[in-house]
Parts: structure tokens; C-alpha cells; sequence
């Protein structure tokens, strides 16, 4: 279960950053979750795919490698209720669910990342989120040494964000989840680049869709190391937009709950002109703006000093403030991105 040497994690971060750990444990049974030594709050850090993971320093905390494996498939004459190990892979638990007729996560095909970060993240896109279908949760409490179970509400879920993130964080591991699919399926094509697509569209046709969608605006991570969207989409109040788009008509934008409304952040790096903007070895991706890369063996460090500075270009043009959705790991565990520091000086421009 336990590796007692220096073990590489390069090649299991998407941003294919050179850092190791000390210690790795590999649990795949409750034996194994029952076994783990006592670790102290921050000293650790929970692994699935690493694809929504930045290393920041050479050095990573003591890593746990959830291993849990399998996909069950219970039906009614009304649902289909699937259950899956924490470790399978999301996009490929997306497949299989397409070809054994269970519809609902078409438009999140090709999302990168293991079936347990889902709900911590509440993954979405297009218009739909993993909170949408999922019945239940369930985790290994690291403080407790016991298997427990969260409905759908008790996870808290909201836009990227669950209890998973909060009073659950460093202490559930998550081992698997339920999944519920209503029989009676339409498709969800209201995201732009969907509605084009007939009313009564296959949900195959519609993943397809998405997956040619995603791979002509997001690169490859196998080809050119990232992370996905690197930061979250702004919410922002009725009154901010409205200032907003009296300058910016074009703005792109999406009404929610309260009155408020969601911005495209990549639209307002690529506005701050920051798209195919290059520090050291790392820069803004040159389609998709939302996106950071990793050219040429750039370090944790020098990403977080992109990262700060477009932060900063965005705030300086439109008063909004674009915080990451990737998660940050110190060498003393996981840590928030404003507690981090990039170098201060960046192409000349001081933004500290």
C-alpha cells in the first residue's frame, strides 16, 4: 500500500510539473483506509487523476491515491441508477454510460479527472453540472476511521463548490457515488455550440458534439501540459454588469439566481490582451484564454506568477476579481491561492 521512497509525481499532475513526495499510499479497500497511519490536518493531500492539481513547490505532502474501481447498473421502470469506484475515469464512465442507452452526462464528455473529484468540484459544462445527477455521495472519514454516506443535499453543492471543498475538506475521502438518470431524457442544448443541433437529437450525436467542441477550444494535456480552465467564471452582482456592459456591449453573459450574473472569464483575459501572453516557460493558451499551459518545463512557481498577474490585468480593466478553480499544493498540503506569492515583477509590470 505504501511506497517509502521518493516517488515522481510528474507524470501524474496534467500540468506535468517535476515534483515528488516521500510517501504515497495506494488504497483500493476499507483494510487498507483502515490501515493509514495518522496524519496531522495539511501535512497530506488526496490524488485521483491530477488533473485539476498544481504542484507549487518541488516537494509534495505525504500523497493518498484512492484506487476504488467498479460501475454497477440498477434500473427501475422510471431511473437507472448507476454506482462507481472513486478512481474510474470520468470521461470513460461518461462513455459507457452513452452506450448502455443511461443519458443525462453527454455534455460532460471529456471533462479530465477521476469519478471522485467530480463532486468535490461539482464538475459542469454546457449547461450542466454533476450536482444534477447524483443521488449520493460516499467517504471515508480520516478522523473518524469510518464509512459514511451524504444525499445530494447534505454535499452543499453549488457552482464549483461542495462540502467536499469546506468543513469535509482534508477529512472525506471519497470512495464512491450514486448516480440517478431519469428514463424520460431530452437533451440540454441551450449552451451555445449545442443549439444547433435538432430538438430530438441522440445523446451519442450530442456528446460527440461536445467532445468536438471542447477538443477545437481546449488543448490536449497529453500534448501540451494544463489544467483545464484554470479559473472560475465570475458571478457578479445585477448592478456590476450593467457598468460593465455599458462599455463592453459584446460581453458575453449568463443570468442567475438573485439577480446576479455569471461572466466568461477567459473572455475578459482575452479582452485584457493576455491571450498567448508567455512568462519563462508557462503562458496563457493561444485559443482558449481560460486556459494556462506549461511549454516548456515550467515550474509551480512560475504559474502562480501567471497566474497573479492575469488576475491582476482582469481586476485593472474591469474591477472584477477571477479567482482559480485549480487547486493549489504546497509541500505542507493544500493551500489557497491568495496565501501563495508569484514573483513580483512580471515583464517589467510590478503587480504586487
Amino acid at each position: 500500500m505504501s511506497l517509502n521512497q521518493s516517488y515522481s509525481l510528474q507524470n501524474s499532475n496534467s500540468f506535468n510539473i517535476a515534483v515528488s513526495c516521500s510517501q504515497l499510499y495506494l488504497v483500493e479497500t476499507l483494510e487498507e483506509l483502515l490501515a493509514l497511519p495518522e496524519l496531522c490536518y495539511g501535512d497530506f493531500y488526496i490524488l485521483g487523476d491530477g488533473s485539476n492539481t498544481l504542484f507549487v513547490e518541488p516537494a509534495a505532502p505525504v500523497i493518498i491515491k484512492p484506487a476504488f474501481k467498479g460501475v454497477t447498473v440498477n434500473e427501475t421502470k422510471s431511473h437507472y441508477k448507476v454506482t462507481v469506484g472513486a478512481a474510474e475515469n470520468w470521461h470513460d464512465l461518461v462513455s459507457f454510460c452513452i452506450e448502455h442507452g443511461i443519458n443525462g452526462l453527454e455534455n460532460l464528455a471529456l471533462i479530465p479527472g477521476s469519478v471522485g473529484a467530480a463532486p468535490v468540484q461539482n464538475i459542469g459544462a454546457y449547461g450542466v453540472e454533476f450536482a444534477d445527477f447524483c443521488l449520493e455521495v460516499s467517504y471515508f472519514d480520516l478522523v473518524t476511521k469510518q464509512l459514511k454516506t451524504l444525499s445530494a443535499q447534505e454535499c452543499k453543492f453549488s457552482y464549483r463548490d461542495s462540502i467536499f471543498k469546506n468543513c469535509l475538506h482534508n477529512r472525506a475521502l471519497i470512495t464512491e457515488l450514486v448516480l440517478l438518470f431519469p428514463k424520460a431524457w431530452q437533451a440540454n442544448l441551450n449552451y451555445s455550440g449545442l443549439d444547433v443541433l435538432p430538438v430530438n437529437v441522440d445523446a451519442k450525436v450530442v456528446m460527440n458534439k461536445v467532445i468536438e467542441l471542447r477538443q477545437s477550444k481546449l488543448p490536449d494535456p497529453k500534448k501540451l501540459p494544463n489544467a483545464g480552465s484554470f479559473f472560475k467564471n465570475p458571478i457578479v452582482s445585477q448592478e456590476k454588469f450593467l457598468q460593465i456592459q455599458t462599455k463592453y456591449p459584446q460581453i458575453p453573459h449568463y443570468p442567475q439566481s438573485k439577480g446576479n450574473v455569471k461572466l466568461a472569464a477567459g473572455w475578459l483575459i482575452e479582452q485584457s490582451g493576455l491571450k498567448g501572453f508567455r512568462f519563462k516557460g508557462v503562458g496563457v493558451d493561444q485559443r482558449q484564454a481560460l486556459v494556462l499551459v506549461n511549454y516548456e518545463n515550467g515550474t509551480g512557481q512560475d504559474l502562480i506568477t501567471l497566474a497573479k498577474f492575469v488576475q491582476q490585468q482582469v481586476f485593472e480593466m474591469f474591477s472584477v476579481k477571477i479567482i482559480p478553480e485549480v487547486r493549489m499544493v504546497s509541500a505542507q498540503g493544500e493551500v489557497h491561492f491568495e496565501k501563495l506569492n508569484g514573483d513580483s515583477v512580471i515583464n517589467g509590470v510590478n503587480y504586487d
